[in-house]
């Protein structure tokens, strides 16, 4: 994607791995993997940043979201939209005016999608309605349900 940030729905270990992670890592390069390395991990609901390698954007804003069980459900609620809010924030301190979100937690982490997307939007909308310097969010669906969920929302 041709934006300044795009969002990487990475592993705490920021270790690389399948799906978005691993598309992002191949398509960057090793600069991405090198420099996560030196940035020793990242929580569930936290953020951080490297910049994009071989990637069309400005930075890689790395999020971690939970992995879903039903007895931890409103926990995982909130840590959802903590990985969205802080890659937000961290995007903001960095000078991103758009950014790239994948669908976080809903791929082998298992979180219902219709649910997450829910919380996606509604946690953009919230963010960005405060007066926020970023101007334009895109959701980058992984397959046609997401998509379809994303667009009954957006």
């Amino acid at each position: 994607m041709e934006v300044d940030a795009i969002v990487n729905a990475a592993n705490a270990r920021l270790a690389g791995g399948g799906g978005v992670d691993g598309a992002i890592h191949a398509a960057g390069g090793p600069e991405i993997m090198a420099e996560c390395r030196e940035l020793g991990g990242c929580r569930p609901g936290d953020a951080v940043a490297t910049t994009a390698g071989r990637l069309p954007a400005r930075w890689v804003i790395h999020t971690v979201g939970p992995v879903w069980t039903d007895a931890e459900a409103e926990q995982h609620r909130a840590t959802l939209a903590s990985a969205y809010r802080r890659s937000l924030e961290l995007a903001e301190e960095l000078g991103a005016r758009s950014v790239a979100f994948p669908n976080i937690s809903t791929g082998v982490y298992r979180f219902p999608k219709p649910l997450a997307a829910e919380i996606a939007v509604a946690t953009v909308r919230d963010a960005t309605d405060s007066g926020s310097a970023i101007d334009r969010v895109l959701f980058v669906c992984f397959d046609d349900e997401n998509e379809a969920l994303y667009r009954a929302l957006v």
